[in-house]
């Protein structure tokens, strides 16, 4: 399954007729549609000078977590970090940020350009314990190749 959405994403990525926020979108919406437990996959990016993080493309239900300070939550704990942060049980973490009351697990990879931390890719699932290795692996090969399209 990852093989063949990495190809497609690869694809959707390298499309230079469209601009690269339609293309972030894109490949949330084909994680989203194409992995039945992901169920909200959004890009957060560091918010220019500040210590917080805002809200870029997303496919799922809308939130209100436009804007993450460093350090809260599990996407702000990644932003600190720079480390892949997988939450088997959301209602296990202290300082977890509640998106919508059916979400059980999170997976936060963290995004790089040239070495810094610039965002982060965030999936939500409403199944228990759904992340394996693969999945990181996955994701981190997604922000890749993110990388090399963001300026």
């Amino acid at each position: 399954m990852f093989d063949k959405l990495q190809l497609e994403a690869l694809a959707i990525l390298e499309d230079r007729t469209l601009g690269i926020i339609d293309r972030l979108q894109q490949v949330c919406e084909l994680l989203k549609n194409n992995i039945s437990y992901y169920d909200w996959v959004g890009f957060y990016f560091k918010n220019g000078n500040k210590e917080e993080l805002k809200l870029g493309p997303y496919a799922g239900e809308p939130t209100d977590h436009v804007i993450i300070p460093f350090g809260k939550g599990i996407c702000g704990q990644v932003a600190v970090s720079n480390q892949n942060f997988v939450v088997p049980d959301v209602k296990a973490q202290d300082n977890y940020i509640a998106c919508s009351i059916t979400v059980k697990a999170e997976i936060v990879i963290p995004l790089f350009k040239n070495g810094v931390n610039i965002g982060q890719i965030d999936i939500d699932s409403n199944s228990a314990d759904p992340f394996t290795q693969a999945d990181e692996r996955f994701l981190e090969f997604i922000n890749l190749q993110v990388a090399k399209i963001l300026d």
